[in-house]
């Protein structure tokens, strides 16, 4: 009987125990990609029971127990916990995770922990780029790091931005270095944002590693890569929208407009020109006549693979835009093919490359400039109708308007012009390890490409005078081409010593190579209707291809070739994980000097304290990690146009010979051979917290001083450099001084399992200072305002580079009697502006001008917001821009051209007005470039806002899909700003005349629809 009674208890627990364990099998997949995931770990909590995933990503664990805690660990993802419950499948889902990604940071020829980076380095990750989805690289950096600004040269399809990293430190090249794993590229554009794996900014003297290049900051892309041992796994993402612009400027309607003209005619004594007005009515709005709504698609296809020993990723991408002006006549058309192929040839010797193909193909329309389409656009008359009775295009009235405003119709129509390029960039090297803490690696990279641009331009009469008026059509071929190439060649030695002393050491060399050919340049007769079917005429203007181009130009001008040749060495140090030093020394050589001048040494150190591994911090509850770190040093810069040391027989002139004039060459740009390293002089503090585990915080204090600055000598005409082909010599006079502070503070939380967000929030504070010029007015001026002025932008000490030059006002005149009591002010009358006699002599002349403005914004911030519930995820970033100023130059005030809406507030008598002036066909200082014109360019815009849904694992299994996920998107959705212009992003890039506005073609609003698949 006993023996029946524990047999029926061992079969009682038996059974309750079978009831409270359940065999778990799942699969692991990344959060974002959809990719499976093997060689996860995955442990039972508190036991040392557990396993791995497999191949494809999937797991068995039999007999656990209910209540159980699974614990999934991946390196570079979040470690997940997960209670075992009723369901046998348990598929996860891990999220890449940022401070494991940040802990990597690419530094310059190598790669270092975050923990013991020491200098000020910015990290914008995949994910980030993934959720921006942007057109162009830039886009995602906006608002994203701190200190860096991004201004935006155009609006239109394909147009380049302009990227500054501390602001302006030279006025030559302020561009910084861009490197697409490990290659220089010029310019963003040839990289599709979806094949970026990472973006490192290097920007302070950390950048001194690169050298001669890196004196702007650093911009190091990283593009992807397969896994290895991973199957075939593919990503097509595809988005469609369109793209409106963001504003229209209000301007005077056709009957507003008819009685401003008659009042300003009329205070001139003049015949009105419009004797009856009842019947105008609103008339043209030629802006809605040239906005239009502009389709863009864009779709790019991932393939990555992986074995034991090799890597494998491909990807394309085709991008297809028009313009919000022009339509399809201002049509962007981006291609690009990557590969990617990593291997271990042995194990220790591991071959690398990266080989991307790139197809730019541009329709262009005359923009940003004195008689653009914009420019017109608001200019034109409202009373003249877009056609005439006959259906052809309208022109400007005869008189009033003056030889640059034209039917901006009329030149959308006409205009055939286009510029496509090809390049092909590749990377390859090779890395190969001995004696355990030794390694040599070499790297070649190179970059070759093809410019082609055709533009017809036929017959056509815009009207009287019009600069534009062709007499007879013409087709221009243009071919150029490009090539450099980089060779790295560097030694390292890395060993711990002690498990405390951990020594890094590299010697190498990089020699780079930069050649550009003319290859035709042909401008002939032609016929035809458009640039497709263009017939040439037997009448050569300037040459019958290659030949006779270089017969024309003496065979001067028709390449160049720069070189450096660099030697470096870095040192890191660390003990025991608390004690960071890195030390930098580079010898570069340009062959933009002379011999005597050639090289250049260049030092730079950086040291770090993570005091949060000291005793003292090390069990803190609040301070998760705490790093103090500092660098300095010198950076050298070379961006001048070669050859300048040295006379070139490359100008042009006339010889007599027996009573002939004859073409030939002459002394080109007058030479320097003095001229020597500009030198940049980075100084950085910073401090780097985490609180709670939860908190980041990044706080950089920096000053960079800018030491004998290339710029173009103010000269004497008597020396000649006003003949054709010569220029100013270009000498080393001048200091910039930039600095500031950098704030940034993100914080993460998991409300609970479906509920997760992430805040982040920076802003740099800066001021630029110019503090010496040394030529002998020790003003540099540039830009330019309406016609015929004084430029209105300068570099001189004591001010911002670039700051705006003219004439302060002090309200309008309102009677005849405040005219004679104020200081002598041509033809002053009441009603005008009233300038402020600055030097008290009693006269209002050009010596009153002066600092009314300028360019550089004082603050620029940044605020980023994403979270994710359940299967939806959405994120929205907006930055701003504070103190800078814009220069409004899109109104050309003569008697018939439109005007802007606020002149409904002008003076009409006294006391109607103290901040329009009156309106007069009459001689009036009103036009002279004064702080009337200069406007506040603060701005908060609203860049990006996404909400994605991802479809659920139980469909995806169905559809045998690893991830479905859809998206809607708005960018650029409003800008809150006082700027009465089109965009207050308006900037030509330039250092000295940046920040004015001539017709800026606004950056477009976008909605798009996408999908992206993973499979």
């Amino acid at each position: 009987m006993r023996k029946k009674i524990t047999l029926l208890l061992f079969t009682f627990i038996t059974v309750l125990a079978s009831a409270q364990t359940i065999n778990v099998k799942g699969v692991v997949k990344d959060a974002i990609s959809g990719e499976v995931l093997p060689g996860v770990s995955i442990s039972i909590k508190g036991t040392t029971l557990g396993t791995e995933t497999d191949f494809d990503g999937l797991y068995n664990l039999p007999q656990i127990s209910k209540g159980s805690i699974l614990v999934f660990n991946y390196l570079g993802y979040k470690k997940k916990e997960v209670i075992v419950a009723d369901s046998e499948m348990i598929n996860v889902s891990l999220e890449q995770s940022t401070e494991a990604l940040d802990e990597i940071v690419v530094i310059g020829y190598g790669t270092q922990k975050k923990k013991e980076v020491t200098g000020a380095v910015a990290v914008v990750s995949s994910q980030t780029i993934d959720d921006l989805k942007p057109t162009r690289i830039e886009q995602a950096l906006q608002g994203q790091v701190a200190g860096v600004n991004i201004t935006q040269s155009s609006g239109s399809p394909g147009a380049a931005s302009n990227i500054r990293i501390r602001g302006v430190s030279t006025n030559g090249d302020s561009r910084p270095l861009i490197l697409l794993d490990g290659r220089v590229i010029e310019d963003l554009s040839v990289v599709n944002p979806s094949d970026i794996e990472s973006i490192n900014i290097l920007k302070d003297a950390s950048a001194g590693i690169y050298g001669v290049r890196a004196a702007n900051g650093v911009i190091l892309v990283t593009t992807k890569t397969g896994r290895k041992n991973s199957d075939f796994k593919s990503i097509l993402n595809m988005q469609i929208g369109f793209q409106q612009t963001t504003r229209e400027i209000p301007m005077l309607n056709g009957t507003e407009y008819a009685l401003l003209a008659n009042e300003a005619f009329a205070a001139n004594g003049e015949a009105l020109p419009f004797s009856n007005i009842s019947g105008i009515g609103q008339g043209t709005n030629w802006q809605n006549q040239v906005f239009e709504n502009a389709p863009t698609f864009n779709i790019d296809y991932t393939l990555n693979k992986g074995t034991e020993k090799s890597t494998y990723s491909f990807g394309l991408s085709v991008l297809s835009q028009d313009g919000i002006v022009g339509g399809d006549k201002a049509n962007f058309n981006r291609s690009n093919l990557r590969f990617n192929y990593n291997t271990d040839i042995l194990d220790n010797l591991k071959f690398t490359s990266s080989t991307i193909y790139t197809n730019t193909n541009k329709k262009n329309l005359i923009e940003n400039t004195l008689g653009s389409i914009l420019f017109n656009a608001v200019n034109m008359p409202p009373t003249t109708p877009v056609r005439n009775p006959n259906g052809s295009f309208s022109q400007p009235p005869v008189i009033g308007t003056g030889i640059e405003v034209a039917n901006p119709l009329a030149q959308i129509d006409n205009a055939e012009n286009r510029t496509w390029i090809n390049k092909i960039s590749g990377s390859y090297g090779l890395n190969y390890s001995f004696l355990d803490y030794f390694s040599v690696e070499t790297r070649f990279q190179a970059n070759y490409s093809v410019v082609n641009s055709n533009t017809f331009n036929p017959v056509y009469n815009y009207g009287n005078g019009s600069v534009f008026n062709n007499d007879i059509s013409t087709f221009t071929d243009f071919q150029q081409s490009y090539f450099d190439y980089t060779f790295d060649a560097f030694a390292k030695y890395e060993r711990v010593y002690n498990d405390v002393h951990d020594v890094k050491a590299m010697l190498g060399t990089s020699i780079f190579k930069s050649t550009s050919r003319f290859e035709k340049n042909l401008t002939s007769n032609a016929s035809g209707t458009n640039i497709n079917d263009v017939v040439l005429g037997n009448d050569v203007l300037n040459g019958n291809g290659l030949e006779i181009f270089i017969n024309n130009n003496n065979g001067s001008n028709l390449s160049f070739d720069s070189r450096l040749l660099s030697y470096f060495a870095r040192l890191q140090y660390a003990y025991d994980g608390k004690y960071l030093f890195s030390a930098v020394i580079r010898r570069d050589g340009s062959s933009n000097f002379g011999p005597e001048n050639k090289f250049g040494f260049f030092p730079t150190a950086s040291a770090g304290w993570v005091a949060s591994e000291e005793d003292f911090l090390r069990d803190s509850d609040m301070i998760s990690f705490l790093k103090l770190r500092a660098s300095y040093g010198i950076i050298g810069n070379d961006r001048i146009p070669g050859f300048r040391f040295v006379s070139i027989l490359n100008g042009e002139s006339e010889y007599v010979f027996d009573n002939q004039l004859a073409q030939g060459l002459a002394i080109g740009p007058i030479a320097n051979p003095e001229i020597k390293w500009e030198q940049q002089i980075p100084l950085n503090f910073g401090v780097d917290v985490e609180l709670l585990n939860k908190v980041n915080i990044t706080m950089d204090y920096f000053k960079k001083t800018t030491e004998d600055l290339l710029v173009s000598a103010q000269t004497s005409g008597i020396i000649g450099v006003a003949a054709p082909g010569s220029l100013v010599p270009v000498v080393n006079a001048g200091t910039v001084v930039n600095k500031g502070f950098e704030f940034s503070i993100g914080y993460k939380d998991d409300i609970s399992e479906d509920f997760r967000y992430n805040v982040n929030y920076n802003f740099t504070k800066l001021k630029n200072e110019v503090t010496f010029v040394g030529n002998q007015t020790g003003i540099i001026e540039g830009g330019s305002f309406g016609v015929g002025q004084e430029p209105p932008s300068r570099m001189e000490a004591g001010f911002p580079i670039g700051y705006f030059y003219g004439y302060q006002t002090n309200g309008l005149f309102q009677s005849q009697a405040e005219v004679n009591a104020h200081a002598t002010q041509t033809n002053a009358a009441p009603g005008d502006l009233r300038f402020v006699d600055t030097n008290g002599d009693g006269i209002i002349d050009p010596d009153d001008r002066t600092y009314i403005g300028d360019p550089i914004a004082d603050i620029t911030m940044g605020l980023n917001l994403s979270f994710n519930y359940k299967r939806f995820d959405f994120n929205a970033y907006a930055f701003a821009s504070l103190g800078n100023e814009i220069v409004r130059n899109y109104e050309r005030t003569l008697p018939l051209t439109n005007r802007p809406a606020y002149y409904l507030d002008r003076w009409t008598g006294a006391g109607t007005s103290d901040s329009f002036p009156r309106v007069t066909t009459g001689a009036t200082s009103n036009n002279l470039f004064s702080d009337f014109y200069v406007e506040d360019g603060s701005f908060l815009r609203l860049q990006s806002v996404q909400l994605g849904y991802s479809v659920g694992q139980n469909l995806l299994d169905r559809l045998e899909f690893d991830k479905v996920r859809f998206f809607v998107s708005a960018t650029n959705l409003f800008t809150l700003s006082n700027y009465k212009g089109y965009d207050p992003t308006t900037s030509n890039g330039s250092p000295i005349g940046g920040g004015i506005d001539q017709g800026f073609y606004p950056s477009p609003k976008t909605f798009l629809l996408g999908i992206n698949v993973n499979f």
